[in-house]
């Protein structure tokens, strides 16, 4: 190879390089977003949007079936997906289907479900979610215990678990969208 040569070869190589760590990076649009690990349920307000699309962005409040009604597509069950997953999803199925080469698809949470508080707290009810949320804070924005609550007696009973088990919660623990937080009664 003469001097010419290797030099367009070496940036070529640097292009194709590059080209294809930007490539590789931009993919995932979601992947790795706040809400990487958080999982869909009835109650949960997303925005589905498709770049150049606008026949193809929705914004909707997840039901009991926690199923969203997407088109060309269907009905989707998107129970239990996190939002990059349901990306990849609605992705591959406007690909295969054969509507779009490259489509450009973004789901965000626009609003998390309720968690709930009950018992002797000041404002008991449902709460809307936000993330790095902790029982300190929770006792906040609930106005506060009741002269009568018991300190030492506040459960969780999580959305998840299936035996509807409640487990004594510390002051540092995270709350979840759909827990239940339960301040027992101090009797004296």
């Amino acid at each position: 190879m003469n001097f010419l040569t290797k030099q367009i070869f070496a940036k070529l190589t640097v292009t194709l390089f590059f080209g294809a760590l930007i490539f590789t990076i931009a993919v995932p649009s979601g992947v790795y977003s706040a809400d990487n690990d958080y999982r869909l349920g009835a109650g949960d307000t997303i925005a589905i949007k498709v770049f150049g699309e606008n026949d193809l962005s929705l914004k909707t409040r997840l039901g009991a079936t926690i199923a969203i009604s997407y088109p060309l597509l269907g009905v989707i069950q998107v129970r239990d997906m996190t939002v990059g997953e349901l990306e990849v999803f609605i992705t591959a199925q406007l690909i295969n289907g054969g509507y779009l080469i490259k489509p450009r698809v973004n789901v965000s949470i626009e609003e998390y479900r309720k968690f709930y508080v009950k018992g002797e707290v000041k404002i008991p009810g449902g709460y809307p979610y936000s993330p790095d949320l902790t029982l300190d804070k929770v006792i906040s924005m609930v106005g506060g215990l009741t002269d009568r609550a018991d300190q030492d007696q506040i459960f969780i009973q999580s959305e998840n678990n299936r035996k509807k088990e409640q487990h004594p919660a510390s002051s540092h623990v995270v709350i979840k969208p759909g827990d239940v937080v339960t301040v027992e009664r101090r009797f004296f």
